[in-house]
């Protein structure tokens, strides 16, 4: 693994424990990996092997006991609360399996939302994200709640939502989980393109080796270790 300016990501012997004591459980072991700026990293291995624990420390959504991670040229054990919200906001977007619309808003409100957060401008955010409305498809829809669209538009809206902000890094754990295979490799083929285009990058966490092999790289995980790195 190079380290280098050229890497958006890298962590060094990252350990993660759950519970105390003879209960605790090590789900990440002296995890080591660098991710490259603009690189597409697909992350598989069974249910347990630590995938999305490892995307959630990458994503500043939990903590870990040893290790170091460096996330933009800067170690993220130094930051503040404050600081690490603020990282995430603007530097990080997040695609989840079940998309985590927020129910009362409309499809628009909802694309909007890390802007406004953000405190931008309500109407660049809305033009952004009205934009992002008719790149996938969904001009028609701008004014629904997500009880009134089927799963895969609600999923195009959650991944308009991740990358409205321009983040440097979009982490998608398991984002087509709950779409049919057709749809799934839609959406995924939509994603990427933009995200390659302004030169993201983008980490997923899939079990699905279609969706794998879309990425530059693919790491394997088993109890809580990578197992093998293989670009393609």
């Amino acid at each position: 693994m190079t380290e280098n300016q050229e890497n958006i990501i890298e962590i060094k012997n990252l350990t993660k424990t759950y519970g105390l004591g003879t209960s605790s459980v090590e789900v990440l072991k002296s995890i080591d990996l660098n991710v490259r700026k603009g690189e597409v990293l697909s992350i598989i291995g069974p249910s347990g092997a630590g995938k999305s624990t490892l995307l959630n420390l990458m994503g500043c959504l939990d903590n870990f006991e040893r290790g170091q991670l460096t996330i933009l040229g800067k170690d993220i054990s130094e930051f503040s609360v404050d600081e690490l919200s603020n990282l995430r906001n603007r530097h990080i977007g997040f695609i989840f399996q079940l998309h985590n619309l927020l129910p009362e808003f409309t499809a628009l409100e909802n694309i909007m939302m890390p802007l406004l957060i953000r405190r931008v401008d309500r109407g660049e955010a809305k033009k952004s994200a009205m934009e992002l409305l008719e790149k996938f498809g969904l001009t028609h829809r701008h004014s629904h709640k997500p009880s009134e669209m089927s799963g895969g538009e609600c999923q195009r809206i959650a991944v308009a939502r991740a990358i409205v902000g321009q983040p440097d890094l979009i982490l998608a754990d398991e984002p087509t989980g709950s779409l049919d295979s057709h749809n799934s490799l839609k959406l995924m083929d939509i994603l990427l393109e933009l995200c390659r285009k302004d030169g993201k990058t983008s980490i997923i966490v899939t079990h699905d080796m279609k969706i794998a092999e879309k990425a530059d790289r693919i790491v394997s995980m088993i109890d809580g270790k990578i197992i093998e790195e293989k670009s393609l």
